[in-house]
């Protein structure tokens, strides 16, 4: 959680620097392959950059927070074993040490940043924001608490990741695109063809007979794999989720309005007020400036002579809640329109302030919204429970109970699903139901096994899921009889299949000797369609995206054949025109071009600035610490 907050509060840098790779976390640069860096040095540290030390339980916490996160996003837990096998071990320990060289290079510059930049970057944050679409301080509070943070340790957090952008973008500085990369990009995405095509279908396959019993024995015997049983698993469920434990009926009216009037600016639409703050290095010289205020200078005139432009001083229209420090948002909240603050002593330093246009704000009665505020409450005290009950299901199962066992014993429901396959269908074909998407149970269950003591998988909305594999069916060999009906439909399908793929060669024969593409058709029973404006990944109407496909590897005038989205479906196509795409670099579609060419030649430049710096600095890595928290023998 405590990563997954910083990256959702690093905007520039968490798309940049460290983004996803190998299937589950792509990590712009990489520090690995210098064998001799592994070295013991020191037993608190696994790390050491320059002057800076990455201990073990700094690394254990990062480490443990992302498989965490990943686990979650993949629908199962990601076990010690396979987070080595994946190299995300490394992987991770190079993203922190990215980061840590950045952090040390901050220091070596003697960077720091205003507390009020700071403040404004989180109170803009979209993970903050209420119902309401703005920043609210509860659950700004509520967040950062879960992830483990102190307030004071996440600003200083987020001071940190915003100084390692200003000396990402001081790296990369107004980097230009090369003309010829850009070019090749819009002609890659941007290209138009045209072709002349003729669709074949079941009815150019002519009659297919049924096959004799000797066709279909030897066609089931050639292919005896593709008509196995799969193997199934017999799972128990066990749900522990908000929206299904949540009583709201039993929340009390009395209990719904104090919550009510604790949050009534977040129902309906808040107050604002047209803000302006210039802040000072302390209280004499904020009371200077009022002074001069007072007698006639005017709040630009501060402004200027600081060296401030009006985006400077301009916080915009905000409401109370979006202001993070609570004694300006309290100062602010108590002038007038065109009136100027005393000095206000705030969290990040002395200010002053001015209102200018307000904004009434509307609130929605308790009547309006009882009904949610019950639910939320309700969801909210479960919650707790939901802890408890996780409690004593550990309890139960590390006592030896099975799923069922558990659930019966705490009053829960537990589903059994006799049988799932991998895709999540039961021996009819059919999905089963009532399995949920997210996560993924069925894949967890498949990388499970009978008698495992999995762990609890996540949900969305912050519940938890139980399994256990109680039985599995062993994937095996049918017996012709148990499938005929489907090898005969499936010999039929590729009967078709041949025989349409002989007619597409007898037509393209045709065709490259000179007959004209309408003559062709039309002595074959086809008709000459026309598709216009097909452009690479992107829907060609009525024609089939392998058919897009072909057609882009195609020259111009040359005829070829492809299947369709099924196998009794084929087509006959001539590229009849190509047209290269103009390029206009103020475009909406130019400007995206140059921003991803951009962005890819920014990710290359900083990749080796970060490993400049490394050098400089010294990186040193302590194998066996290293292995304290990942686990796993010697250098991997």
């Amino acid at each position: 959680m405590l990563r997954g907050i910083h990256k959702a509060s690093s905007t520039w840098l968490g798309k940049g620097l460290m983004a996803v790779v190998m299937g589950f976390l792509v990590i712009s640069f990489a520090i690995w392959g210098i064998g001799d860096i592994f070295r013991g040095f020191g037993r608190n540290a696994v790390a050491t950059i320059g002057g800076t030390e990455i201990s073990i339980e700094q690394f254990r916490q990062f480490y443990n927070e992302r498989l965490q996160q990943l686990g979650r996003q993949v629908g199962r837990p990601i076990t010690p074993d396979e987070a080595r096998a994946r190299g995300l071990d490394r992987q991770l320990l190079g993203q922190l040490m990215a980061e840590t060289t950045l952090d040390e290079q901050a220091k070596q510059l003697r960077l720091g940043l205003a507390n009020a930049e700071v403040a404004q970057r989180i109170t803009a944050d979209p993970s903050f924001r209420g119902p309401n679409g703005q920043f609210d301080r509860a659950r700004f509070e509520q967040l950062i608490r879960q992830a483990g943070f102190t307030e004071s340790r996440f600003i200083e957090e987020q001071r940190r990741v915003m100084l390692r952008r200003q000396i990402a973008q001081g790296v990369t500085g107004d980097m230009k695109v090369p003309t010829t990369a850009i070019t090749a990009l819009n002609q890659y995405r941007n290209e138009k063809r045209q072709i002349e095509y003729a669709a074949l279908g079941p009815a150019q396959a002519g009659d297919i007979p049924v096959p004799t019993p000797e066709e279909l024995t030897k066609y089931f015997e050639d292919r005896k794999t593709l008509f196995r049983a799969p193997e199934y698993r017999k799972i128990t469920v066990l749900t522990l989720a908000p929206t299904d434990l949540a009583k709201a009926d039993e929340v009390s009216d009395a209990d719904a309005k104090i919550y009510y009037e604790q949050r009534k600016a977040s129902y309906g639409q808040p107050e604002k007020r047209e803000l302006r703050q210039i802040a000072f290095p302390n209280e004499q010289d904020a009371a200077a400036a009022r002074e001069r205020i007072s007698k006639g200078a005017s709040f630009d005139d501060i402004a200027n002579e600081r060296g401030m432009k009006a985006s400077d001083t301009d916080l915009g229209m905000v409401s109370k809640a979006e202001i993070i420090d609570p004694a300006v948002a309290d100062a602010a909240f108590a002038l007038k329109s065109g009136e100027t603050s005393a000095p206000v002593k705030g969290r990040f330093g002395t200010v002053l302030l001015q209102v200018g246009k307000i904004e009434t704000g509307e609130e929605k009665s308790y009547e309006q919204v009882a009904s949610q505020i019950k639910t939320e409450i309700a969801e909210n005290r479960v919650r707790t429970e939901i802890g408890n009950l996780r409690d004593k299901i550990e309890d139960e199962r590390a006592a030896g109970s099975t799923l069922a066992e558990t659930a019966r014993k705490l009053g829960l429901k537990a589903v059994t699903i006799e049988a799932v396959d991998r895709s999540g269908r039961g021996p009819d074909g059919k999905p089963v139901t009532g399995l949920p998407q997210t996560p993924n149970v069925v894949s967890a269950a498949f990388a499970s096994d009978v008698g495992v003591d999995t762990e609890a998988l996540q949900l969305p909305n912050g519940g938890y899921l139980y399994f256990d594999v109680t039985g599995v069916t062993p994937s095996r060999e049918r017996s012709l009889d148990e499938v005929k009906e489907q090898v005969a439909t499936r010999w039929r399908d590729d009967e078709i299949a041949r025989r349409l793929q002989s007619k597409a060669d007898d037509l393209l024969g045709k065709l490259k000797a000179g007959t004209p593409f309408t003559q062709v058709a039309s002595n074959a029973g086809l008709k000459v369609e026309t598709a216009s404006d097909l452009q690479w990944g992107k829907p060609g109407g009525f024609v089939p995206a392998k058919v897009v496909e072909a057609a882009f590897r195609t020259p111009k005038g040359v005829a070829s054949s492809v299947e369709g989205d099924k196998d009794s479906e084929r087509f006959v196509f001539r590229v009849t025109d190509i047209v290269d795409p103009a390029f206009d670099a103020n475009s909406s579609q130019g400007k995206a071009i140059t921003d991803t060419l951009r962005s890819s030649y920014n990710e290359d430049i900083l990749t080796e600035y970060i490993a400049r710096l490394e050098n400089d600095f010294g990186v040193t890595i302590n194998q066996a610490a290293l292995n304290q928290v990942v686990g796993g023998g010697g250098q991997q």
